[in-house]
């Protein structure tokens, strides 16, 4: 553990650690025959990226939205109402990012995660909480949430490798 340039402790995310986690799913779920999809907001996309890093992940992998928009996010299928009711960054609206994500690809697993990375978010400032992401995982008809809180990182690619890195590990928990 390193400090940043304020003091605040540091956990670097491991790269190659979370791309051998992800390679290490891919050939589960295509060992399973299980499919995959993602709605990403503050992932833009990592999560969908990691898994097509693995030959073969066109046989899981049915598709995926990268919804850093409010206005995305609502034409792909989560609810306006969910987004003003609960806030963007909120368990609902990563649960709503999952559920539309997996009912317009007809995978088995869907994925929804939100959330604000090192910086607060100048278009939603009142919900905005550096360091804090929401996220969903759907797989058949059980809906798992979650509130994470994550250590800033020196980069935006290694807050992405961090949540997603989360996100493996629930998501390896439901597939064991």
């Amino acid at each position: 553990m390193r400090e940043n340039f304020i003091g605040i402790p540091t956990v670097v995310c491991n790269e190659k650690a979370v791309r051998e986690h992800y390679r290490n799913l891919t050939l589960k779920l295509i060992e399973k025959g299980l499919t995959i999809t993602t709605m990403e907001s503050a992932t833009a996309g990592q999560i969908a990226s990691l898994i097509t890093d693995t030959e073969g992940s066109s046989a899981v992998l049915r598709g995926a939205f990268v919804t850093y928009s409010n206005e995305a996010k609502v034409l792909q299928g989560v609810p306006y109402e969910t987004i003003f009711k609960h806030s963007v960054y909120s368990e609902e609206t990563a649960k709503s990012m999952a559920m539309a994500c997996k009912a317009t690809y007809g995978a088995d697993i869907g994925i929804g995660v939100t959330g604000t990375m090192g910086n607060v978010d100048p278009e939603n400032e009142k919900n905005s909480v550096p360091g804090e992401v929401y996220f969903a995982i759907i797989m058949g008809d059980e809906i798992h949430s979650f509130i994470k809180k994550i250590p800033h990182q020196p980069t935006r690619l290694l807050y992405k490798l961090f949540v997603a890195d989360l996100i493996y590990m629930e998501l390896d928990k439901i597939l064991n």
